[in-house]
């Protein structure tokens, strides 16, 4: 066992870990952080995506011990108290969410671009969320929705 501390959504955290436990595993199953969700387990549908010092990274894959001393977010950490995160309100405002089990991830992954580039053009919208896939929609609403939170992200 191996002994890590980290930031979680703004809070210290310690844990013992095996380390060769995924990011994922950690979350879920010692922690009750259950935004992040188990897809593939091979990091290529982007259901667990989690921030890790602000870069999106596909959590199933991502070793828990390599976040010791290192900030992570999911998606329980965007909001403030009662107010949502101008790209979870994005999302709600434009309907692109449909069942709800990508949208926790490719909101993680529209705001690791945004964090980095304020006003993305659709391609790069494209670009970005395509390691999340989602099997209810043609990703339109979402695009469109990561548009529209662009406008208020940069405003920010």
């Amino acid at each position: 066992m191996q002994n890590i501390e980290f930031t979680l959504n703004g809070s210290q955290i310690e844990v013992s870990i095996d380390p060769r436990e995924s990011l994922l595993h950690m979350l879920r199953n010692r922690l009750g952080v259950f935004g992040p969700k188990e897809g593939c387990g091979k990091g290529e549908c982007g259901a667990c995506t989690v921030l890790v010092e602000h870069n999106a990274v596909n959590a199933c894959i991502f070793p828990a011990g390599k976040v010791d001393g290192l900030e992570v977010v999911t998606i329980e950490g965007l909001q403030q108290g009662e107010h949502l995160h101008p790209i979870q309100q994005a999302f709600i405002d434009t309907g692109a969410v449909q069942c709800g089990f990508c949208t926790p991830g490719m909101i993680l992954s529209a705001k690791d671009l945004l964090d980095h580039h304020h006003k993305p053009s659709r391609q790069e919208i494209r670009r970005a969320i395509s390691g999340n896939i989602c099997r209810c929609t043609g990703y339109s609403k979402i695009i469109d929705a990561i548009e529209y939170a662009s406008k208020d992200v940069s405003k920010s």
